[in-house]
């Protein structure tokens, strides 16, 4: 079983976004050391690009901030290695499919499972033209995670067919972000994937309270949340670590109480 399936064999999961290099790379690995600490059952660490299409402004803006501070793909590599040493948590990275094509497919793919990547997100990667990753995916151990949104309708069954890992249910349309309401027909997607394969289904795009997180996991697998951890960052910079960490505790506990039954009266 690889470390993603392990992920789901424990019950719902949580599963953060943070920048990597915002405020700075050093900071990016206490905050992934501590949010494991702290219950988060797999980690999406994005890689800073200049054109983040399917992002919003507070993840746009830490991009931004990565990339002025010095991240580079060798250095959050370098960092995931680190990691390693000290944390077995389960690492996706989030990129957009320029960054791959610049350092090179078979390299980037390489190179990430050295350092002990086990998924990729690639959010500008139409479901038609994956065919170009999946082959140094299997050849490198590492899982393609296949996104649909409320807009892929019919096609919703045959991403799910070809998922694998897991599968990312955007909540809402748009970009990322915080929003009041996650209002989109979940339970309807949820149970098309399931329909075809009997595949986790995280949501992500818009939680930002642990109440949303325990609504949401109700219908889902896990619970995607990274803006309003970044808006965390963002506010108090190297001294993050503490308040995200505390943040992740209290969305992973919210998301345990989600599984448990009332009691019968």
């Amino acid at each position: 079983m690889s470390r993603v399936e392990q992920v789901f064999a424990k019950g719902k999961a949580l599963i953060p976004f943070i920048t990597a290099g915002d405020p700075d790379l050093e900071t990016t690995e206490k905050l992934v050391l501590a949010m494991a600490r702290a219950g988060a059952d797999l980690i999406e660490l994005g890689i800073p690009f200049s054109d983040p299409v399917a992002e919003g402004p507070v993840i746009q803006l830490a991009s931004e901030r990565a990339l002025q501070a010095g991240a580079t793909t060798d250095k959050i590599l370098a960092l995931v290695s680190r990691v390693r040493t000290e944390s077995d948590v389960p690492l996706a990275f989030m990129t957009y499919i320029n960054p791959v094509f610049a350092y090179g497919i078979d390299r980037f793919m390489q190179d990430s499972r050295e350092a002990g990547v086990d998924a990729l997100i690639i959010p500008d990667l139409p479901f038609e033209e994956r065919e170009e990753i999946i082959p140094y995916c299997s050849q490198y151990g590492i899982e393609l995670i296949s996104m649909i949104a409320p807009t892929s309708r019919e096609r919703i069954r045959m991403i799910a067919r070809e998922a694998r890992g897991f599968v990312y249910c955007v909540s809402s349309l748009g970009v990322t972000g915080v929003r009041e309401q996650i209002s989109t027909e979940l339970d309807k997607m949820v149970k098309m994937v399931k329909e075809v394969q009997d595949i986790p289904c995280a949501v992500g795009f818009g939680i930002s309270s642990p109440e949303q997180a325990q609504q949401i996991s109700q219908t889902a697998d896990g619970v995607i949340v990274g803006s309003a951890i970044m808006q965390i960052v963002e506010q108090f910079g190297v001294e993050s670590v503490s308040p995200v960490a505390a943040f992740v505790r209290e969305m992973k506990q919210s998301i345990i109480t989600a599984g448990v039954e009332e009691p019968v009266q």
